[in-house]
């Protein structure tokens, strides 16, 4: 698929609606446009922690794929399967790339000891940032599976990817906690 951008605004949008992909125009509170765009969302979460890597970059290279992979889950959402044959193959997330998060989050857990309580988002700027982007990540999956449950399609692949990036970020944020030693847990009932 080829992007070519030569204006940014069109004006086509003035009258509250946008364009996707294959298909009508929707209003931009569309359950459809909702979805990626709080995809798009937890991308530049994801561009905000890239900051803050400096000292790990095996993990700056998994949040870079992660960041192309979001863009392809934008397509896909942004690309209504209606059955109808499409002049182009559509661009979908496939279950490699949920394969290579689950992958992923199994590799940065090895190094961690298993939790005894919840964690408290906090840490170093790198893990903060992590659990704001996973957090913007899980409200991308409920959007996701609002639209999937308003009768319109989304693949199964779609919505793994998303479960699974909500992991594979919390998993992230212990493992630059120094590898969970400085994660901040959960004291129920502490200030009562």
């Amino acid at each position: 698929m080829m992007v070519k951008l030569n204006k940014i605004y069109t004006r086509t949008g003035d009258d509250g609606t946008t364009g996707l992909v294959a298909g009508p125009r929707r209003k931009k509170h569309d359950l459809r446009v909702e979805s990626y765009g709080e995809v798009d969302e937890a991308n530049s979460c994801i561009g905000v922690v890239r900051q803050h890597l400096a000292g790990h970059p095996d993990l700056d290279r998994m949040l870079m794929r992660i960041q192309n992979d979001l863009f392809d889950l934008g397509a896909d959402l942004a690309t209504p399967d209606t059955g109808k044959k499409l002049e182009y193959e559509p661009l979908r997330i496939v279950q490699a790339q949920v394969d290579r998060l689950e992958s992923e989050i199994d590799t940065l857990n090895a190094d961690l000891e298993p939790l005894r309580s919840f964690v408290l988002p906090g840490g170093t700027a790198a893990a903060a940032a992590l659990h704001v982007a996973r957090t913007v990540a899980r409200r991308a999956e409920r959007r996701i599976v609002a639209l999937q449950d308003s009768g319109e399609t989304v693949s199964a692949a779609a919505v793994a990817y998303i479960n699974r990036l909500s992991d594979f970020l919390f998993v992230a944020a212990r493992w630059v906690n120094d590898k969970g030693n400085t994660d901040i847990l959960w004291v129920p009932g502490q200030n009562r």
